[in-house]
């Protein structure tokens, strides 16, 4: 490859480094400080509520599905009776430690219920949840999710390959010119 030909490269990976990161920058940050966020979750208690245990019970049963429901939306409803509208999203179920996390659909609060004899242990907003949708892009639509999240893989791609050209583009040309010289 000619000099003149590496020069005009190493210039035009500038231009596009240069704008694809411009544009993608607002995405990558956002990413970024809702991932740190994330990776904090467990360890600070305002973005996610923590893991309560109890003593795993010799030899006893766990409530069933609907036992732990009715308990988990009873201690809700009683406590936030304007929540009544809101209704359970999924149960998440923790037998190493006795319990099952009933989150509810909106604004992400959890009730953690003794798995074995029903007692609430906690009630609480999972912030976490919102982070991770603002984090993912699924907190405008999932179709936003599905573009802008194949948009940024394919974004940090290229910024790595054009970054690699302007770190190896240079080398090779002072490397051409010395041979000529």
């Amino acid at each position: 490859m000619s000099n003149n030909k590496i020069i005009k490269r190493i210039r035009l990976s500038r231009v596009w480094h240069r704008w694809m990161g411009t544009s993608l920058a607002l995405f990558l940050f956002i990413s970024a400080s809702t991932g740190i966020l994330l990776a904090l979750k467990k360890e600070v208690n305002i973005l996610q509520p923590p893991t309560q245990k109890v003593t795993n019970l010799e030899n006893v049963a766990w409530l069933s599905i609907e036992d732990i429901k009715e308990k988990a939306e009873n201690a809700f409803y009683a406590k936030y009776p304007l929540q009544k509208d809101n209704t359970i999203d999924r149960i998440d179920f923790r037998p190493q430690k006795g319990i099952a996390k009933v989150i509810f659909e909106k604004r992400d609060w959890e009730v953690q219920v003794n798995g074995y004899n029903g007692d609430v242990l906690s009630m609480a907003q999972r912030h976490s949840d919102l982070i991770e949708r603002i984090h993912d892009g699924s907190i405008i639509s999932d179709g936003f999710k599905l573009i802008s999240m194949n948009l940024l893989g394919i974004g940090i791609i290229l910024m790595i390959i054009s970054g690699l050209w302007l770190w190896y583009g240079p080398k090779r040309y002072r490397k051409l010119r010395r041979r000529r010289d």
